[in-house]
């Protein structure tokens, strides 16, 4: 990605998502571009991330914590735990379908009962309770992105969905929601596992994770993933691998 090519922007501070206390501030890239698709992976290759429609990446004053993670899908396989994971879940179906089709999501209705109770479950007053088909639509579709859903189904209910940003050499885990009536799935880490697995066959070089902070329990699953690389000093470095196999 060329930062002459397609101008950046900083937002004013607002509440962190993820401290409370804290104020955050972010970098996009020029919502209204119209080459902006072309410069996503480009973009998720220098530590990026997308939301709806904007390509944004974390520039706080006073913090450092949120720091990029992907995995390079050639070297990853699974530890134990995931086995077990992927065991639990022989019984379900996956499908990879795009979230768009002309321009309408692909079974909206149900992906936003499921999306519901999975923030009323896991988040709840984290400021995104009670979504409407539009906060869905906004959060997580993109008009220019090659957005799928991978939809995880048990006895043909929709019960997981990884949505999921596909391009021609990586993909990017936008964000996951499921059925909080079967913790013992483990489904976020089944969710995972399966971009991990579609990524393989079609030899892509990584699924990005997003942002990964130190010591958030929100966070703590995406050490779990291994061997790690994380966006530090404008290069991506093999992270340390903190957990027992």
């Amino acid at each position: 990605m060329s930062t002459e090519s397609i101008r950046l922007f900083r937002t004013t501070e607002h509440p962190c998502g993820y401290y409370g206390e804290r104020r955050s501030q972010n970098i996009v890239l020029d919502p209204e571009a119209p080459e902006l698709g072309q410069f996503y992976p480009g973009a998720l290759a220098q530590g990026f991330r997308r939301a709806g429609a904007v390509i944004y990446r974390p520039n706080c004053a006073q913090c450092q914590a949120c720091v990029p993670c992907r995995i390079p899908v050639a070297s990853f396989r699974p530890n134990r735990s995931q086995r077990r994971a992927l065991a639990r879940n022989q019984d379900v179906v996956v499908s990879l379908r795009p979230a768009l089709v002309d321009g309408v999501a692909h079974n909206l209705n149900q992906h936003i009962d499921l999306y519901q109770r999975y923030l009323a479950a896991r988040h709840a007053g984290g400021g995104m309770d009670d979504p409407t088909s539009e906060d869905f639509e906004r959060f997580l579709l993109c008009p220019w992105s090659s957005t799928h859903f991978m939809e995880v189904r048990l006895g043909g209910v929709l019960i997981a969905n990884a949505v999921t940003d596909l391009s021609r050499t990586a993909a990017s885990a936008v964000y996951t929601y499921y059925d909080p009536a079967y913790p013992d799935r483990s489904l976020g880490t089944f969710a995972v596992l399966q971009q991990l697995a579609h990524c393989q066959a079609l030899g892509l070089d990584h699924l990005y994770l997003g942002y990964w902070i130190n010591g958030h329990q929100k966070m703590d699953y995406k050490r779990q993933f291994q061997p790690a690389e994380h966006y530090v000093g404008g290069k991506w470095v093999g992270a340390e691998t903190p957990i027992a196999r």
